[in-house]
């Protein structure tokens, strides 16, 4: 009677352990700014900071890149981040070089991790005029 009643509790007391990995969940993008570095023949040189979040938990689950999309989804760029910051959150880093069209008025700042893939809270950014 004993045995019973655990094997029958055993799948609800599962679903309140989780492996320490899986409460690391998404990355969300919590802060960018965009600065233009410089402008000439219809494209545009910018630098970019971004804030993320993510409660990283070693080398099998921390963020691992960011991104700046155009807002069709093509890829203008990347920041690949090579090591987890557990201890540092949130944390910026920064992005230069990144090419885009002068016509284009804002872009999406998307964040990565090794677990979960893309998700997680993303930005837009309006472009400054300057």
């Amino acid at each position: 009677m004993i045995l019973r009643r655990i094997l029958l509790a055993a799948p609800l007391l599962g679903l309140f352990w989780l492996p320490p990995a899986s409460h690391a969940g998404e990355v969300d993008v919590v802060g960018a700014k965009a600065r233009l570095v410089r402008s000439s023949n219809g494209v545009a040189v910018w630098r970019f900071d971004v804030t993320l979040r993510h409660a990283d938990a070693g080398w099998k689950h921390y963020a691992d890149n960011w991104e700046i999309l155009k807002m069709d989804g093509t890829l203008l760029g990347r920041r690949v981040l090579l090591h987890p910051h557990d201890n540092e959150q949130p944390f910026t880093r920064s992005l230069s070089g990144v090419k885009i069209p002068t016509a284009t008025k804002k872009v999406r700042v998307r964040g990565h991790d090794k677990q979960h893939g893309y998700g997680g809270k993303e930005l837009l950014i309006a472009l400054p005029k300057n």
